[in-house]
This record gives C-alpha cells, structure tokens and sequence, in this order.
C-alpha cells in the first residue's frame, strides 16, 4: 500500500520535473524525510520510471547516496 507522503512526493517530483536544480533539491528532500525502506525502494523504482531518460545522473548520485544511509540503519 503506498503512504500519504509517497504519494505527496511523487505529486511534488512530477510538479517540479521541469527544473533540473530544483527536480534534485526536492528529490533529496523527498529521501531524506522517508523512513522506511520500502518507501525508499518504492520512490526509487518510480523515479527510474518516470524521470531516467532526463535525470538519471541526479537520480544515481542521490539514490546511491541515501541507499548507503539506509542500509547502515
């Protein structure tokens, strides 16, 4: 079942996909305030499927980083 705040995210990552800048600062916001992992992993795969062909960079570099936190968790 997908959470209130996932689906609060995705509204907001689809709202701002027009803006490089501001597409990674609200995705690192998104991460950063998820708490579980399966949120994380779900936010993740929508990402790929939505954004990779215009963000993959941003998507890589940030999903790796916090990927790191949650597995020292």
């Amino acid at each position: 079942m997908k959470s209130k705040m996932l689906d609060y995210y995705q509204h907001v990552l689809q709202a701002v996909s027009f803006d490089k800048a501001l597409f990674e600062k609200e995705l690192i916001k998104s991460v950063k305030a998820l708490v579980l992992y399966e949120e994380f992993a779900d936010l993740k795969q929508w990402c790929i499927t939505k954004f990779n062909d215009s963000y993959s960079s941003i998507l890589d570099r940030v999903f790796s980083e916090y990927e790191l936190k949650f597995s020292s968790r």
